[in-house]
């Protein structure tokens, strides 16, 4: 046997015995263990904040602004995927077709509106994501939204159409509206730990997940006196997800580099399955992007999943 073939990693014991099609099984096998780290989690670089934030977001960083600079991140870096709308995976994916593995994102918003009655239709299908040759698809909902009752019924054509392709789907799952606002707002333990769960209960195969605050004002009982840190708030959601990976947001950009690697590290001692990061990663100068990814490697690394 060639000594220098590279072989591929086994997948986990409990990757292995989820229940999923074949097409399903394949597609999450080549984000899990055929890029990104390879060893069962997962690291994702969103580019979906040009529809929901608009352009400012790229402003502290012009370079930025043109697609193919996080497409040649992704690329370098060795990211498990990157994650973007049809316009975006259209116009800019072929040159990148098969070495940067895609997330095709199928509904979204604008920020021009407020979020009282948040909703966020669909503008694809799993049908396009097939056609592009995407690895999963990602849908945003907005949890607790008076337009809630929309959402899951746009939802359920979604995930059939996942069962019926063979697709991972990722859920963005996000607490937004009123109500939730007068539950003590969108980044709660009891906001967040509830959209965790709505991702297991709605089928999601992935959840993206903000870090839950310690604030208990105005939220519900119990959560109003779980006085717990950081890890075990964390950790609770991931338990809350039961057998939905879960992928932790990496939020605005930080310029402290350490800061960012522990909160990588935090989120893997979580028992998360990895991290989403967009603005952390393509707000700074190449290289440096690159470098501070290949440390986010090394955590990683050392928590296979």
């Amino acid at each position: 046997m060639n000594q220098n073939l590279q072989v591929p990693s086994q997948a986990s014991e409990k990757f292995s015995s989820l229940p999923l099609s074949q097409g399903k099984r394949a597609r999450l096998w080549r984000l899990l263990y055929g890029s990104g780290p390879k060893n069962g989690s997962l690291l994702v670089l969103p580019l979906d904040q040009g529809l929901e934030h608009g352009p400012t977001d790229f402003f502290p960083h012009p370079p930025a602004v043109d697609p193919d600079y996080q497409f040649e991140l992704a690329a370098a870096g060795g990211f498990s995927a990157i994650a973007l709308g049809i316009g975006l995976a259209e116009k800019y994916m072929s040159g990148y077709a098969g070495r940067v593995p895609l997330i095709l994102k199928l509904n979204g918003k604008t920020n021009i509106p407020g979020d009282a009655e948040a909703t966020s239709p669909l503008f694809a299908s799993v049908e396009d994501a097939v056609r592009l040759g995407a690895d999963a698809v990602g849908y945003t909902m907005y949890v607790g939204s008076p337009r809630q009752h929309d959402e899951f019924r746009q939802f359920e054509q979604v995930r059939r159409d996942c069962e019926r392709y063979g697709m991972p789907l990722v859920l963005w799952s996000y607490p937004r509206g009123s109500a939730v606002n007068a539950k003590g707002g969108t980044n709660t333990l009891y906001a967040q730990d509830y959209a965790a769960r709505v991702a297991l209960e709605l089928g999601a195969d992935i959840v993206k997940l903000h870090e839950p605050n310690d604030s208990v004002a105005n939220v519900p009982a119990p959560y109003d006196t779980l006085m717990e840190d950081s890890a075990a708030r964390c950790a609770r959601v991931v338990r809350s997800a039961g057998r939905t990976m879960v992928l932790f947001s990496g939020g605005e950009k930080n310029d402290d580099n350490a800061a960012v690697l522990r909160k990588v590290e935090h989120y893997m001692q979580s028992g998360a399955n990895g991290v989403m990061f967009g603005r952390n990663m393509w707000l700074r100068p190449f290289d440096q992007a690159v470098n501070l990814v290949r440390q986010v490697h090394d955590i990683m690394a050392k928590h296979p999943r």
